[in-house]
């Protein structure tokens, strides 16, 4: 998503010249590309796919509704699968119209969770809740902390289900490093994402995350916890900016893993 101008060819070019080992993948250019075609193009590149976006919203309680967002979810872990990667990442859900109940929206999740749980392990895939900030709450995830989301997948095996981190999401909990903490010693951080926060957010607010580096968050600082924890995965760079969506998709590439060394990855 950090450089969606680069077609699927594009970017798995881009990855092997600059030595990026992994890539992080959405539903809709794969689809669009052909799902196993995108499969074997990553893999003839050598990239690894760290995990598969998006999966989720859940939380519809007109049963036809539901029973389509079920489905939809179980064809994101065949895609999973058929990418090689062990991981979907799951953005909850909002309100549903004309609700104002977000602990039933979140028992909802659970519910669907308990479904797709092992239907995703049967396939050799983890499902990893990400908490979205709360400015998202009411139309695209009513888990808006770690808190939240390891509540949620605490109530099933760490093997099925997990967690997202990404900095852009959760920088501003001073609750985050502890339940960081929590996360490792169950085995539930399943993907690491990093994005900076900048202001003036923009008009929408969906394409505000910075690159590493332009603001506000210390990133190295959540590296450290995440290691701490004993997170030893694939760290994602995950940017949804006009900006950079404007420029040259190369140059934004090595933009920002010059941009992950001297932020992030510095000395380790």
């Amino acid at each position: 998503m950090t450089v969606r101008q680069l077609s699927l060819p594009e970017l798995a070019d881009a990855c092997r010249e600059l030595g990026v080992p992994g890539v992080g993948l959405w539903r809709e250019p794969v689809q669009a590309y052909g799902v196993e075609a995108a499969a074997k193009l990553v893999r003839d590149a050598g990239l690894a796919v760290t995990t598969l976006c998006r999966g989720g919203f859940l939380t519809a309680i007109d049963p036809a509704e539901r029973a389509a967002a079920l489905a939809d979810n179980r064809r994101a872990v065949d895609e999973a699968a058929t990418l090689g990667t062990d991981t979907l990442v799951l953005v909850g859900g909002g309100l549903p119209a004309g609700s104002r109940d977000l602990y039933g929206a979140r028992e909802r999740i659970a519910d669907a969770l308990a479904e797709l749980g092992p239907y995703a392990e049967s396939h050799g895939v983890r499902l990893a809740i990400e908490a979205l900030h709360p400015m998202y709450a009411s139309d695209r995830c009513v888990v808006s902390t770690l808190t939240q989301a390891l509540d949620l997948a605490e109530r099933f095996p760490a093997h099925q289900v997990g967690v997202t981190v990404d900095t852009y999401h959760v920088w501003w909990d001073d609750r985050a490093p502890a339940q960081i903490a929590r996360a490792g010693a169950g085995g539930r951080i399943h993907s690491f994402q990093l994005a900076d926060w900048t202001t003036p957010l923009p008009e929408g607010v969906l394409d505000g995350r910075g690159q590493l580096g332009d603001g506000a968050i210390d990133l190295r600082e959540w590296k450290a916890h995440v290691d701490a924890a004993g997170y030893t995965g694939p760290i994602e760079v995950e940017l949804f900016n006009e900006g950079l969506w404007a420029r040259d998709g190369r140059e934004v590439l090595t933009e920002t893993a010059h941009r992950f060394t001297e932020h992030v990855n510095r000395g380790t």
